[in-house]
């Protein structure tokens, strides 16, 4: 944390001090960027939003609305229940984002609408099965339901 401000000295006067110390101190010498243009966007708009929108890119964090964040959860799950190593786990899955999908139905949040309805688990784990038995993964605990 930095000194305070001792009575009787301008804040400009101040602040100038430490920045000049600073540089002394070389603490500006390594900044990233340093030395290079600011980048440009092609948009010349103002976003007061652009350090979140620049840290989040950085750091690999996106924001999705509910239910775009929903419809990825939803393709995500499905695929990880036809890679299940059970029909039981498959179908346990399924189930955990059919809840999900059916309160997103009936609790709509903001955004673009989620068009999509649950999917039928009898189907999916039909279709489990079928896999299995093309891929020749029918080992041990193959069909548990």
């Amino acid at each position: 944390m930095t000194e305070r401000k001792p009575p009787g000295v301008s804040f400009e006067s101040w602040v100038d001090k430490q920045i000049r110390d600073a540089e002394r101190a070389g603490e500006f010498a390594q900044l990233p960027g340093a030395g290079k243009p600011l980048p440009s966007g092609s948009d010349t708009t103002y976003d007061e939003l652009w350090w979140i929108k620049q840290k989040m890119a950085r750091e690999g964090i996106s924001v999705l609305p509910p239910t775009l964040a929903l419809r990825k959860e939803a393709e995500d799950a499905l695929a990880a229940a036809y890679s299940a190593p059970s029909e039981r786990i498959a179908r346990q899955i399924i189930t955990e984002v059919n809840v999900k999908i059916r309160d997103m139905m009936f609790k709509p949040p903001p955004g673009p609408p989620l068009g999509m309805k649950p999917y039928d688990v009898e189907e999916v784990a039909r279709e489990w099965r079928e896999r299995r038995a093309v891929d020749g993964s029918g080992g041990p605990g193959g069909s548990d339901v």
